[in-house]
C-alpha cells in the first residue's frame, strides 16, 4: 500500500495516478486528514508532499516502511527541511529520502530531460 501525502494538481494528483496505474493501492491525504496516523501507519511506502515542516513523525510510519519526501520549506532560521521528521523516522524506515538532496536533484534531472525532448521535437517539426 502506498500513502500519498498531498493532493495537488502538480505532484500530489498526478503521483497517485502514476502508483495506481502500476496496480499499486493509493490513499490520499493532507495535512489535515482526520486521524492521519490510522493512514500511514499501513503503508509500506509513504511518500509525502504536503508543504507542513515535520508533519510525520516516528510513531506514525510502519517499521521498516520507504519513505519519500518531496516537502520542501524553509524554517525562520533559513534551514531547509522536508515533511518527515528525518533524524526520527530514519530509525525505523528502511530507507529515507533526505531534503535537501533527495527527490530535488531527480526533479530537475526530469525536467531538464523533458525540456532538450520538448526542443528536439520542436527542431524536428521545423525541419519538416
Amino acid at each position: 500500500m502506498w500513502w500519498w501525502g498531498g493532493a495537488s494538481n502538480i505532484v500530489g494528483k498526478p503521483m497517485a495516478l502514476m502508483l495506481m496505474a502500476r496496480d499499486a493501492t493509493v490513499a490520499i491525504c493532507h495535512a489535515k486528514t482526520r486521524d492521519l496516523a490510522q493512514f500511514t501507519m499501513l503503508a509500506d511506502i509513504l511518500v509525502v508532499a504536503a508543504g507542513v515542516p515535520g508533519l510525520i513523525v516516528p510513531q506514525m510510519v510502519k517499521t521498516g516502511a520507504i519513505v519519500i519526501d518531496v516537502g520542501i520549506n524553509r524554517l525562520p532560521n533559513g534551514r531547509i527541511t522536508g515533511d518527515v521528521d528525518f533524524e526520527g523516522v530514519a530509525q525505523k524506515a528502511s530507507l529515507i529520502t533526505p531534503v535537501p538532496g533527495g527527490v530535488g536533484p531527480m526533479t530537475v534531472t526530469m525536467l531538464l530531460e523533458n525540456t532538450i525532448a520538448s526542443a528536439e521535437r520542436a527542431a524536428a517539426r521545423r525541419g519538416r
